[in-house]
Parts: C-alpha cells; structure tokens; sequence
C-alpha cells in the first residue's frame, strides 16, 4: 500500500503525524511527506522519503497580505478569537498554493490512501481528484473535521477545485484524533496516542538529580508567541526567590541565560519527554505539541493563551483541570507548583493517554481502506 502523508508547510503541523506515518513504514507500506522543506522537524523524516510541495510558498508573506486584506480578522485571530474566519484567511491561500503540486504528486505516485491533517485540506482534495480514499489524522486539539470543512469551502480552495474539475470532496474515509476524550469530548474519530516529539540532546546530569525544590520548566515559544513568552518568563524569574522553586529555562535568549542564578538554571535542546518528567510543572506558550507532552507526562501546566488554536488550548487545560490557563502570576505559579487537584487531574490525563491505542495497531484498519 502507498500512503501519501501531506501538511501544511510548519513543523508544528508535520510533526504529529510522522509517528502514524513511521508506523505505516515499520509496516512494509510506501509512505511519502508531502510537505514544505520549513516544516521539516529537528532529525528529519528518518527513513521516510521527502517531497518539497511547498517550494515558493512563504507563511509570512501570505500572513502579511492576509493582514493588509482582512485587518479585523488578522487581529483576532493573533488574540486567538479569529475561529473559522482566521482559519480561512491564512490557510485558505496556504492550501490554494499547495494544490496543483499534490495533484501532481498524486498523478505520477499513484497512492493508495492519502493522509492529511486538517489545515492541509489540499490533501483532500488531491485524494478527491483521483478517486482514493482520504484519511484526517488530527494533529491538535481542534475539531479536525470542522476545521477540514471550513477550509474545503473557503474561496481560495473553491478556486483549486474549480481548476482541477473537483466539484465535490467527500468526507474523510477515517478520522483519526489525538486529542483524550475528557480534553475536548467525544468525537467521530478513532483515538490513536500522541506520539513523542525527539530531537535534542542527552539530560544533563544536573536535571537527572533529585532536585530539594519544585522545578518549573519554561519551555521557549516560537513565532507570534516568542515575545510573549520571553516576557512572561522575565516575570517568573524576577518572582523566583519568593516561590522557592528552581526555574529551568529551555534555550533562553541571552538576557534571560544572563539572570541565571541559584534559583534558575537553563538547558539547551533536550526532548521534552526527557525535559517532562524532571519538573514538577511547566510554563509554555499554548502550542498543541506542548500541551500534549505535559499531559503525556502528567505534568501540571501554565498555558499561556494566545494567537491561532492557543487561547483554545489553554481554556480547554483549564477546564479539564489539569493546569491553569492564564497569565503568569505569582499566585498562579504558587497553584501550579503545589495544588494537589491540579496534579491529580494531570496524572489521570496521562494514564488515559497513554490507554490510547498505539499508531501501530491503527495501521490495519487504516490499510483495509485501500
């Protein structure tokens, strides 16, 4: 069986999905990443084969004229309030973009099953356009069928159907979801587990030692979210000495590695499946990958709201109980180190992760679609 795997051109995006896909590989079946060379993860594709189909196509340049374009749009959606409307105006364009090449790709590969997430409804519609079923692997806590939908009947993505002569894309031959149930509810989907984002360096002996005080992990953000993190982080350094707690800080720009004291300590590049286990609690920037590795390792968790899916995120943690989702304070950094609800709540999200079926012993239900 030949399996295209396709995502939008981030790694964020990409890399949920390698697990099922390497799971498919380990199988005996062909797998291809149809993908943009940006989004490559730290370490690659490994074994898996790599296609570039997102050559010209630059994110920023496509947020920048979605700004200009749709203002109030734009600006909510960096709130993380844009909901269906935010989703269209950046990866409605992305998924125009990415279209003629996957049609391309699947004309001369000739796959069996397409597999896509849901910002790259392009799969989907590729898959339509020879007659091969598609399957959404979820790689967020959103509704992937929803987000799917929105996109398939954006402007942008009505063009490239009208171009390829794709008048109807079917629904998704499976859906496959990330997501725990008591996270975000039930859905029409299979649960598979999340899998371990690697990459990285050893853990620092420093970090395997038990440590006398709580340690807060501060994991670094990227894109829209790096200022806002850095400068929540400057707030939790500069409150460190009054929640005796040690602060570990994941590759800090320069003026926070400068404040390093007793009290907080910096790592460079170490997978978060190491970096988890050794912290009593984590701060992060709102990005599904994080939110899911805390919860993998039933960590309590401060999830910063934010643009896109993030503000989502957090409310969902919140809700669930299994950390806090707001700003950062010294009181709610107090909560997260030592409310034994919240810890609670995060181990029983961990053990219901990881009751999950495995990627593989998804993989045959996936193949019989073919």
């Amino acid at each position: 069986m030949r399996v295209l795997v396709v995502a939008a051109p981030l790694s964020g995006h990409l890399t949920p999905l390698l697990p099922f896909a390497h799971a498919l590989w380990d199988s005996g079946h062909e797998v291809l990443v149809a993908c943009g060379g940006e989004a490559l993860p730290i370490g690659g594709t490994g074994p898996l084969p790599f296609i570039d189909v997102a050559r010209n196509l630059r994110i920023g340049r496509l947020a920048a004229r979605s700004l200009v374009a749709h203002p109030v749009t734009a600006r909510a959606e960096l709130a993380g309030r844009g909901g269906d409307a935010g989703v269209r105006s950046l990866f409605g364009p992305v998924n125009e973009e990415l279209t003629d090449a996957l049609v391309t790709v699947a004309e001369q590969w000739r796959p069996d099953i397409v597999l896509h997430e849901p910002l790259a409804a392009a799969g989907a519609l590729a898959a339509a356009r020879h007659d091969v079923p598609a399957v959404l692997h979820e790689n967020g806590l959103l509704d992937g069928l929803a987000t799917t939908r929105v996109l398939l009947d954006s402007r942008p993505l009505q063009r490239a159907r009208a171009r390829h002569g794709v008048r109807v894309v079917p629904p998704p031959a499976m859906v496959l979801t990330i997501t725990p149930q008591s996270l975000a509810g039930a859905r029409d989907a299979l649960a598979v587990r999340p899998g371990r984002a690697g990459g990285g360096g050893p853990l620092p002996a420093w970090l395997k030692a038990p440590s006398v005080r709580p340690r807060v992990l501060v994991l670094r953000g990227g894109g829209p979210m790096r200022g806002d993190l850095q400068a929540s982080a400057l707030r939790v350094v500069a409150a460190a000495e009054g929640l005796d707690c040690e602060l570990v800080l994941v590759r800090p720009p320069a003026r926070l590695a400068r404040r390093a004291g007793p009290g907080v300590r910096s790592v460079g590049r170490v997978a978060h499946a190491e970096l988890l286990p050794a912290c009593a609690a984590v701060l992060h920037g709102g990005s599904a990958g994080h939110v899911l590795a805390a919860l993998a390792a039933g960590v309590p968790q401060l999830v910063l709201p934010g643009p896109g899916d993030r503000r989502y995120n957090a409310e969902l943690v919140d809700a669930r109980g299994a950390g806090i989702g707001g700003a950062v304070t010294e009181d709610a950094l107090r909560r997260l180190v030592h409310d034994g609800e919240i810890a609670a709540a995060a181990r029983e999200v961990r053990g219901e992760i990881a009751a999950m079926p495995s990627p593989q012993a998804r993989v045959d239900i996936v193949a019989a679609l073919a």
